[in-house]
């Protein structure tokens, strides 16, 4: 079929106004009724881009005839928007800025250097739990932030002020995703007389999110997102359709996140990674789109691309509720009624394949201690947790009787002992105490006497736009905080307790419900608005717990209603962490421990030594849903979101230089121009084979960006800390790696080096490497340096769902920079793919069921790769000749996965934005 632009354009007039919009309903082939709701999206968006350049007609023809097992073709995506939070918005501006100072240097004129597209950047990922449980965490929390991130806010602002088409919402306002949902998202964009879908891309991998509103988004890695910023399409593979049918309800005694983990589990089973998950069924008609959301947030964990729900009438009540305007739901029903995109629930949709799930089957459920997908029941945590200790930590489980704490009065009582080793455990008779070593501490500390030990719970956060998007779970867990204090309960002190709500909204309802004085008086007190702990942003622990926790080696939990508990990332300290709903948070956390059966044990015991059971102080469905509707108001809305870009006093008062060539300062630890673009040359050098390569790591299954990139915070004696020491930075002034994204210098020293990779060419955990000429166990970095010395190329050896987790433009960029030229893999997650080849990193693929393992390798071989240098296509095969020590030689052969003709190009220009630059020079 022969197509363009102009054939599908059709009129539609709303509000008294007439627009063009592009007609998929009109197109002559292929029987559009039978496509998934998302792939008519794609479809319209390479009919309306359609330039017979970069978008031709095999596009369109390919989403047009889309089957069930669609053709292995890379389709283009022009989205409508990007979002961006500040950890990863960061870099990106810099690069940004760093772009308009090369294009300057070359004569050009900097103010050509601007998004081509609209970005929304929210400042979200910055606030940490330094102070908790009091009325004044907030404010001291947010002066924190500000101290340790002026620098970089001062960019943002000159982002907001200098560039063209950039908008930022200021630090303490949300987390950008509910920020999305409830305010950004339109649905349908009005835009130069053009009605069209909303659609996405954002620089966070739970961009998704936004598919609970019928906006269709995914995460993508920064490199990409400011590709697309500069008006490039992002091309992926035509991509597979999952069906997720949804029957039945949700039970009173389970929540949306009970739901939502059991899906993971599901569609992690299933393995969807790299494929669409669009949604349908009659329990869609029961779900609101603040459960859909939940649900779509969660896509990462599933591995799925996007978990789309169709725009419908659920989706228009959300819309009003939250205050978008009645013009905009109406342009927004009638487009998606006249353009096939409206769900009336009667589709015959041909879906890849379906997967079936009776949301009547629920359960109370967590997931944990280090995946989202490892879903546990909640009757069944106390007996996983022992089965964990043994199996991953070779340590016998003994539950501790007495961990409650008691008032002691002593002479200078208020200091801290701590009693190691010998304290009281239960046996057959619980009025029996005696003395046995195990893995506990008794501690006295401000007058109070507790034991923390094996299972006992160090955080409990209600954090993550994943859950306080929704309201029911926000009231559930203030009722079940008022019914807890009205039996007279009380949250244990060695637990560090937060709430860390997505947006002042949720602030507005439980303030309204008188919610806010119940949830304070359990200590779940505001601590900022933004990620915290699911990001790492936890803060540290009581310095009594850490001492405790380090001194005794105690295998200490979290409990967190977020999205991610991936090993070290909540607290290096602690070791499991349980996802849970905002209710079981709460729950967990006046026990203070996850080895107990919160079904069938007591929680604690009242004042006259009643028992209280969770079934006591859980409300029911009906109070919640009363709640809800009495109490969450349209108004909260529009006065939340009508000052959203104002930003504090502290914000406004951000003085900055607004020429439009940013000025670096170069005594800044926090910003530097990026090193990818200097003197860059007008042609890229030829690609050329790897030779004589040496293994910087040898990785197993399920390495993710989180043990990859610079995440959370770090030590002196680490590469960066002494990097910030030289440079007079103090400890106290480290801050996170987050924090430190846009300096090149702190992130590629930081890469590599979580504290829980298992690099298996050393015998030592965290980031270490060996430098084999040598024999020296090194850093990562210094093992890197010394390669470099010597123009060594290096590349990493890794196994199963490589990069899995957070899009982190800085876990490719740090690759690159250390040095890296081939990662060798069994598999990838599909962002971090898309990074690699972003930053000029080739990711290959074993084949044949082959691995580094079966085939022998134990990473001190030195790697001859060829077939880069010519005829490099799509998905080639290249020949790899590994020589070991003793001379012998294994060869074997991988798959470039390097998916279309533009990611060769990208490869070829060292990365997407060395591409990008090049063509700006080319016609500036």
């Amino acid at each position: 079929m022969n197509m363009s632009k102009e054939k599908s354009i059709r009129e539609i007039e709303i509000n008294g106004k007439v627009y063009q919009y592009s007609a998929i309903k009109d197109l002559p082939e292929g029987n559009i009724t039978h496509l998934p709701f998302s792939i008519r999206i794609l479809l319209e968006n390479v009919l309306r881009n359609h330039d017979g350049f970069s978008i031709t007609d095999e596009h369109v023809n390919t989403l047009i005839h889309w089957t069930p097992q669609p053709v292995d073709k890379d389709i283009p995506f022009k989205p409508a928007r990007i979002l961006m939070q500040d950890f990863t918005g960061v870099p990106a501006v810099v690069d940004m800025a760093s772009l308009r100072a090369e294009f300057i240097r070359h004569g050009k004129d900097g103010q050509k250097i601007n998004p081509a597209i609209p970005v929304d950047l929210v400042i979200d990922h910055s606030v940490q739990v330094d102070y908790f449980g009091t009325d004044y965490s907030y404010d001291k929390n947010v002066e924190l932030e500000y101290e340790r991130n002026r620098e970089r806010y001062e960019l943002l602002k000159w982002a907001q002020k200098g560039l063209k088409n950039f908008t930022v919402v200021p630090p303490g306002m949300g987390i950008c995703h509910q920020v999305n949902l409830e305010y950004l998202a339109k649905g349908v964009i009005e835009r130069d007389n053009w009605l069209f879908p909303d659609t996405l891309v954002g620089t966070d991998s739970h961009t998704p999110m936004v598919n609970g509103i019928g906006v269709l988004g995914w995460g993508v890695g920064g490199i990409e997102a400011e590709a697309a910023m500069l008006g490039q399409p992002i091309f992926f593979t035509c991509p597979e359709v999952i069906g997720l049918k949804l029957m039945g309800k949700i039970p009173a005694t389970c929540t949306a996140t009970d739901m939502v983990l059991s899906i993971t589990k599901i569609l992690r089973d299933k393995g969807v990674v790299g494929k669409f998950v669009e949604v349908f069924g009659d329990g869609l008609d029961s779900l609101s789109v603040t459960d859909r959301a939940t649900i779509s947030n969660m896509s990462p964990e599933f591995g799925c691309t996007v978990t789309y729900f169709p725009i419908d009438d659920r989706t228009l009540e959300y819309m009003h509720s939250t205050n978008r305007s009645a013009e905009q739901i109406k342009i927004v029903e009638d487009y998606c009624k006249s353009n096939l995109l409206w769900r009336t629930g009667k589709e015959e949709i041909q879906y890849s394949s379906v997967v079936e799930f009776n949301l009547s089957s629920l359960e109370p459920t967590v997931s944990g201690p280090k995946r989202p997908q490892d879903k546990i029941l909640v009757k069944d945590l106390k007996t996983t947790f022992s089965q964990l200790l043994d199996s991953e930590h070779h340590r016998q489980y003994v539950p501790v009787l007495q961990r409650s704490e008691s008032a002691w009065l002593a002479d200078g009582g208020s200091g801290t002992e701590f009693t190691f080793g010998k304290v009281p455990v239960e046996h057959d008779s619980p009025h029996e105490v005696i003395q046995e070593s195990i893995h506990a501490v008794r501690i006295k500390h401000n007058h109070k006497e507790y034991i923390v030990s094996d299972g006992s719970i160090a955080i409990a956060a209600i954090t993550s736009c994943t859950n306080t998007s929704n309201p029911t779970v926000m009231i559930g867990a203030g009722l079940l905080a008022r019914n807890a204090i009205e039996r007279g309960l009380r949250t244990k002190s060695w637990v560090k307790t937060s709430l860390a709500p997505g947006s002042k909204v949720v602030t507005q309802y439980l303030e309204r419900s008188g919610l806010s004085a119940d949830l304070d008086a359990l200590r779940f007190h505001t601590v900022g608005y933004g990620c915290t702990s699911c990001i790492g942003n936890s803060g540290p622990l009581p310095p009594q717990i850490a001492e405790a926790v380090e001194k005794g080696e105690l295998i200490v939990a979290s409990v967190l209603s977020g999205n991610r508990n991936f090993e070290a990332r909540v607290h290096p300290q602690v070791k499991m962490n349980f996802l849970m709903s905002p209710m079981l948070v709460v729950a967990y956390a006046l026990v203070g421990r996850v080895d107990i059966n919160l079904l069938e044990e007591p929680l604690d015991y009242d004042p006259n030594g009643q028992p209280v059971y969770l079934k006591d102080i859980w409300p029911s469905r009906e109070d919640i849903i009363d709640t809800v509707n009495a109490c969450v108001k349209q108004s909260d809305f529009q006065e939340v979101y009508d000052v959203i870009f104002d930003g504090s006093t502290d914000w406004q008062e951000l003085e900055v230089n607004l020429d439009q060539n940013y000025q670096w300062d170069n005594t800044s630890t926090y910003i530097k121009e990026s090193p990818f673009f200097e003197n860059l040359q007008a042609l890229p050098n030829p690609i050329q084979d790897i030779q004589n390569a040496r293994v910087l790591l040898y990785l197993g299954d399920s390495v993710t960006t989180d043990h990859i990139s610079p995440a959370g915070s770090f030590k002196e004696e680490t590469a960066a800390g002494q990097y910030l020491r030289s440079h007079h930075v103090s400890k106290e002034d480290f801050n996170s790696y987050g924090s430190r994204r846009g300096n090149h210098e702190v992130m590629m020293r930081g890469t590599f080096a979580n504290v829980r990779i298992k690099n298996k060419i050393t015998d030592r955990e965290g980031g270490f490497s060996r430098y084999f000429p040598t024999n020296e166990v090194k850093t990562v970095f210094e093992t890197a340096m010394e390669y470099r010395k010597n123009n060594t190329a290096l590349i990493v050896l890794a196994g199963k769902e490589y990069g899995s987790g957070s899009s982190r433009d800085w876990a490719a960029k740090g690759t690159f920079l250390l040095g890296v030229r081939a990662v060798i893999a069994e598999s990838f997650e599909r962002i971090h793919r898309s990074n690699l080849v972003g930053m000029g990193v080739a990711p290959l693929v074993f084949i044949n069921d082959e691995n580094a393992e079966k085939l022998g390798l134990d990473g001190t071989e030195v790697y001859n790769i060829t077939g880069l240098e010519t005829d490099l296509t799509p998905h080639k095969l290249l020949t790899v000749n590994a020589v070991h020590e003793n001379g012998k030689t294994t060869t074997f052969q991988v798959k470039a996965r390097l998916d279309s003709a533009i990611e060769i190009e990208y490869f070829k220009n060292d990365g997407i934005l060395q591409y990008v630059l090049r063509q700006y020079l080319k016609n500036n």
